[in-house]
This record gives C-alpha cells, sequence and structure tokens, in this order.
C-alpha cells in the first residue's frame, strides 16, 4: 500500500485533539495491573502498542504476543516475571531480531525463572515460577541500555519481598524515561531514593488513584515540523500539559530556531509561525529525546539547515535502524546523513547537509517504523510525496492521517 500526500497551499490553521501518551499510558497500565486495586485511566493512548498491553494484562493464555511493540514486550518481561504459572512470551519477526538479554539477565540476578526458546539473548521467552523473584534485591544493569529495560525493572520493584537497589553501571542515557517512570510511581504512592549510579526502591504497596493521561508530546512533534515548514500556522494542539512528565516536551525550546512560537492554554498548546531567521547550524543532543531525531532530521532537510546531532546511541535498536533508514530517505531529496565522527568530548555525532530538492514524487520507505512515515509526512507541504506501508502509524498514532486531513492535506 501507498499513500499520495500533499497540501495545496503552505499555510496550516486548525485544531487538532492529540491522543494520550503511548509511554505514560503503558507505564500506569502495567502499575494498574500490579496494584491492589484498580482504578480508571482517561484518555489512554490509541496507539496499538497500547491496545497490546492491555490484552495481554488482560489474557489468561500460555501464549502470549507482543507482535512488534518494543514497550509492551519489555514491560510484560519483567510483569510475567512476578506471575505465578509459567508464560511464552513471543513477537513478530522483528521482534525476535530485538535483543532482550540485558533485561532477562537482570531479571536473573534477582531470581528470575527465564529460558530463551530460540536464539540466545533474544524473544520468544519461556517465563517460569516467581518463587524465588527477589530473594536477591542488588541488581546491575548497563545505563547506556534502553530506558525500558530500566522501567521494567522498577516498577516491579516495590513488589519484591525485599525491593529493589539497582546499580546503573556507566553513562546513562534516555534519563528523562526513568524520570517518568518514578514520577509516576510516585504518584502512586511509592518512593525512592537514587543517590549518584544506585536507584533504591523499598518494598511497598501502590495505591490506587484514578488518572488521566497527557496528551503524546512524541506526536506534537509532527505538527511542530509542520508549522516549521509552513509559510504561515496558527495550530492548536489539545491535550498537553505545561508541567510534563515527557522528556519530549523539549520541543517547545528546541523548535524556537525555526520559527515556532509555542503559548499554552487551559486547552493545550498553540503554535504560531514567527518571521524568524535560520540558524548557520542547528545542533542538539538527542540523549534526551530520542524519538524527536527522526522529525528534527526532516525539519533540517527540509529549511536547508545544517545540523549536528548527537545522542543517537539507541536509535539503531529501534523498530528498524533509524540511522540507516534516515540516511536512505533523506538521500531521496538530495539531503545527506553522515557520520561525521568523534566530537572533542568523546561524543559520535552525525552531520545533516543539503536542503530538500524533488526530481519526481518521492516514495518514502517506512522500514516497519511508525515514526518514518510521521517523521517524513511534513514534507507534503512543499512538494507531492508517496508514503509506503503508510499504516504502520497504528503503532502509537492510528488518527494521523484523519488528523492531517482536518487541517488541509490531501490524501490518496
Amino acid at each position: 500500500m501507498v499513500f499520495s500526500l500533499k497540501k495545496a497551499k503552505p499555510t496550516v490553521e486548525g485544531s487538532i485533539h492529540l491522543s494520550g501518551s503511548k509511554s505514560i499510558s503503558n507505564r500506569v497500565l502495567i502499575i494498574r495491573a500490579l496494584c491492589e486495586e484498580t482504578f480508571d485511566i482517561q484518555r489512554l493512548a490509541s496507539a496499538k502498542d497500547t491496545e497490546t498491553l492491555q490484552a495481554l494484562l488482560s489474557s489468561s493464555a500460555r501464549v502470549l504476543d507482543a507482535g512488534a511493540a518494543g514497550t509492551t514486550y519489555r514491560f510484560m518481561t519483567a510483569y510475567l516475571a512476578t506471575q505465578p504459572g509459567e508464560q511464552v512470551l513471543t513477537g513478530s519477526e522483528r521482534m525476535k531480531q530485538r535483543p532482550i538479554g540485558i533485561l532477562v539477565e537482570a531479571l536473573r540476578q534477582l531470581g528470575a525463572q527465564i529460558n530463551y526458546l530460540e536464539q540466545e539473548g533474544y524473544p520468544p521467552l519461556l517465563i517460569g515460577e516467581s518463587n524465588h523473584l527477589g530473594h536477591h534485591n542488588k541488581v546491575s544493569i548497563s545505563a547506556g541500555t534502553s530506558s525500558q529495560y530500566i522501567s521494567a525493572l522498577l516498577m516491579i520493584a516495590p513488589t519484591l519481598p525485599h525491593g529493589m537497589e539497582l546499580q546503573l553501571v556507566g553513562k546513562l542515557v534516555s534519563r528523562p524515561y526513568i524520570e517518568m517512570t518514578l514520577a509516576l510511581m510516585q504518584h502512586f504512592g511509592v518512593s525512592h531514593e537514587w543517590e549518584g549510579d544506585t536507584i533504591q526502591i523499598a518494598p511497598q504497596s501502590y495505591r490506587a488513584r484514578p488518572f488521566v493521561v497527557e496528551a503524546d508530546w512524541s506526536a506534537a512533534s509532527y505538527y511542530y515540523a509542520i508549522v516549521a515548514l509552513a509559510d504561515q500556522a496558527h495550530l492548536e494542539l489539545k491535550g498537553l500539559f505545561a508541567d510534563s512528565l515527557q522528556g519530549d516536551a523539549v520541543l517547545v525550546e528546541m523548535m524556537q530556531a525555526f520559527g515556532v512560537k509555542t503559548s499554552f492554554n487551559e486547552k493545550g498548546v498553540l503554535l504560531e509561525k514567527t518571521p524568524h531567521s535560520l540558524p548557520d547550524l542547528f545542533a542538539w543532543d538527542f540523549i534526551r529525546c530520542p524519538d524527536l531525531a527522526q522529525t528534527i532530521a526532516v525539519v533540517c532537510a527540509g529549511l536547508g539547515v545544517p545540523a549536528r546531532f548527537t545522542g543517537l546511541e539507541t536509535l539503531s535498536i529501534k523498530e528498524t535502524d533509524r540511522i540507516a533508514a534516515l540516511k536512505n530517505e533523506l538521500g531521496k531529496v538530495h539531503v545527506r546523513l553522515e557520520n561525521a565522527g568523534i566530537m572533542a568530548n568523546g561524543k559520535e555525532y552525525f552531520a545533516i547537509a543539503g536542503k530538500s530538492h524533488f526530481d519526481s514524487v518521492p516514495v518514502f520507505d517506512t522500514y516497519e517504523d511508525h515514526r518514518m512515515a510521521m517523521a517524513f509526512a511534513p514534507l507534503a507541504l512543499q512538494h507531492p510525496i508517496q508514503i509506503a506501508e503508510p499504516m504502520v502509524v497504528v503503532k502509537s498514532y492510528p488518527e494521523f492521517y484523519e488528523d492531517l486531513k482536518s487541517i488541509g492535506f490531501e490524501l490518496s
């Protein structure tokens, strides 16, 4: 399947009610499952990943299939280790290529019974009885690994007989997602101590409280990109909070460089395009907001702003190798993304050079990655484009194309 996307005029006006944050929704669902009492959750994400997690948590089947949902798979691995009985946790073919060994090893340190059913270090997993889980409460894990592994461990920590003392080894990446997890746990009555490289959580109970999920700042990024590429824009995004738990809320600061003004109101935010001189170089460390890298890369390409990106360490183990995918697709509009070397501070950096140029209607491939489809869609403001396998967006934002149509994009 291929969608054609275009916008007759490079102006944008309208209002969009964004779905709830997938990151927050998935964490709150796990916390509710670990809580002794149930509670109401309003504005849950409509993402397929969240629907999958809900279904798995309510299932009594022995074999559970997480499909392509990475966060769901990782959170369920830790959750199932705390549950009675024996379950098989599997996933899509791509999921079977995504490493899980670091999390499994950490859970084994705590006494979990987990075995690999196919390739060592990868799904599917056979997760056994929880009888010995938590007899040891000290565990260490690489701080440079996916924050989802760390969050998965943290959320089960208060339910273990001796709690958990989690040591983060090495350089920490994606700290905002760990802070989000701990803040949500605090909201539901679980305290922690974080000193240096160690997080300590005593055995305690989650307390049931009604919860409203904030809209997704990652989803908001595509509209920030649209406003940045538009000649004129006046666009309201409903459901976002000024005091956000999400690291991607850094968009407010980041997008000022491209002339996007953010004003908060009681409904969410108002985005406006303002007269603005573009920077000679846009430099950003994405270590705290890796899910924004694709969006910002396309904005820099569309505006012809040279860029230097660091903090992309986790992008190669996402739904696809996002660095390789970006390099391929930006090349279709004559923009280069290159691994440019090591900076003086030891960080690997990537350079973006060139301005989008259209010889014909490009067909952007999506690599089974929802963010590739949504990150490249804003280029339709500049020229008609096509998106291959466009429905990958259901993973996090099923309403994406309908919302684009509501602000004047033409889809066929």
